[in-house]
């Protein structure tokens, strides 16, 4: 196999390749809603989704020490594995895209704001951790999403271009971040509407992985 030079595709994983935020939000409001923060789809959706884990518990739990934040919020962690264990379902599409990135050589990266183990969960929950080339992991790094190095890091992984990839993504920050990489971005709407991820700096959306035309864009983006 060829590998497509300079050209790669990118994921965000929550939200993206499988629609688990109905139970990040009820596992933060099991752990959040006790210490008076209660969310609804909308809040979540503005204030908790797509942010990393350390920037959360300086803004909900400001009281507490850097490392009971971090007990905290790795609480709501154990509870989202506990909730998802055996209901992970990939997006409609999202197999056969994968399968025909591989067989046209193109590279694939997760990049998320999800603590590692949650990562590692459910790409192996969906069968499809061998698919990608790295896992980039933003609190890992010096700065998470909406920050543009887990992106930069991700193309850096298989020698990507920015402009000769694409990547998708769910939430606000993860838009902003892949978009402020250069990646032109595809938004997949299990959470926000088209309007919100265009306004964060997608280039378009799609519902899932089978949308004609996100499949359209990729056949050309991709040469494929």
């Amino acid at each position: 196999m060829i590998q497509a030079i300079g050209r790669a595709l990118l994921f965000d994983i929550d939200g993206t390749l499988a629609n688990t935020d109905p139970l990040h939000l009820k596992a933060f409001n099991q752990v959040l809603g006790p210490r008076g923060h209660v969310f609804d789809h909308a809040r979540f959706s503005r204030e908790l989704q797509g942010f990393a884990n350390v920037s959360i518990g300086e803004r909900f739990l400001p009281d507490e020490t850097p490392a009971r934040r971090a007990e905290i919020l790795d609480e709501k962690e154990a509870v989202f594995r506990t909730l998802v264990a055996g209901q992970i379902e990939p997006l409609p599409g999202l197999m056969a895209l994968l399968d025909r990135a591989d067989a046209a050589g193109v590279p694939m990266v997760a990049v998320t704001n999800a603590p590692r183990l949650n990562a590692e969960l459910l790409l192996a929950g969906l069968g499809i951790t061998e698919r990608f080339k790295a896992i980039v992991i933003g609190d890992e790094l010096a700065y998470g999403k909406p920050h543009p190095l887990p992106y930069q890091e991700g193309l850096r992984f298989v020698g990507g271009s920015a402009a000769a990839s694409v990547a998708f993504e769910d939430s606000r920050s993860g838009v902003q971040s892949a978009a402020a990489a250069g990646i032109p971005t595809i938004g997949i709407r299990t959470s926000l509407s088209h309007d919100d991820l265009i306004g964060a700096g997608a280039v378009g959306s799609a519902s899932a992985f089978d949308d004609p035309d996100l499949l359209t864009r990729l056949a050309a983006a991709m040469a494929w």
